[in-house]
């Protein structure tokens, strides 16, 4: 299953392999050249096609929980300040995604959307230390029954151009659902109260809707 955001690129991407391995049976009349264009495309077409699956998922909604938004690694677990919405100390947990995760972004808790916003920015690799403050970004901050105000960022790095946001102020978030998506991209942030109980640690390997990041204690 795909995600809707892939379904436009897919379909382009579909037309244009059959295009050029049709152009390659009338160029070429070596058949190994015609075999070689169709693999390389083929595979070309799959690796497109792997950004943009949409797997299935049993989302075991807990107030109690805050679950990973999106699949990917941990990668970075501190304490710092957040200034763009809560002006405090907050946990912040990264998540990195490699092009062969699932890029789906998802709720990780339910609430009230307080705020959703858009920033344009740069496209430095995700593991830049600037990248969360210059990078294409949008944060968006739930307002959840146990844990308060819950903020999470998008993040685009070197290859994604494009994030895409679902959320909008004043509207409801439902724990799992989907929040947007990052196409091609590459890291979520999420800050969470400093007495926040952790449940992940470095290099801890996630799934977005399913893994636990915090547990009320």
């Amino acid at each position: 299953m795909f995600h809707k955001e892939g379904h436009k690129i897919l379909a382009i991407s579909l037309i244009s392999l059959i295009i050029i391995n049709l152009l390659s049976n009338f160029i070429f009349n070596k058949q190994w050249i015609i075999t070689l264009v169709f693999a390389l495309t083929f595979i070309l077409f799959i690796l497109i096609a792997q950004f943009f699956r949409n797997p299935k998922r049993v989302i075991n909604k807990n107030e109690d929980h805050i679950l990973a938004p999106v699949d990917g690694k941990v990668v970075a677990i501190e304490k710092v300040f957040e200034p763009e919405f809560v002006n405090e100390e907050r946990i912040q947990v990264s998540i990195f995604m490699s092009p062969l995760n699932v890029h789906v972004t998802r709720y990780p808790i339910g609430g009230k959307i307080l705020y959703s916003k858009y920033h344009p920015g740069k496209f430095l690799v995700a593991w830049h230390p600037k990248s969360s403050e210059e990078n294409e970004r949008t944060t968006v901050v739930v307002d959840s029954k146990k844990f308060g105000q819950v903020l999470f960022r998008q993040i685009a790095g070197a290859v994604a151009r494009r994030i895409v946001n679902y959320a909008k102020d004043t509207d409801y978030a439902t724990q799992g659902n989907d929040s947007g998506f990052i196409k091609f991209g590459s890291r979520v942030d999420l800050f969470l109260p400093v007495d926040a109980n952790i449940s992940v640690k470095i290099n801890d390997k996630v799934k977005g809707g399913q893994s636990i990041i915090s547990k009320m204690a």
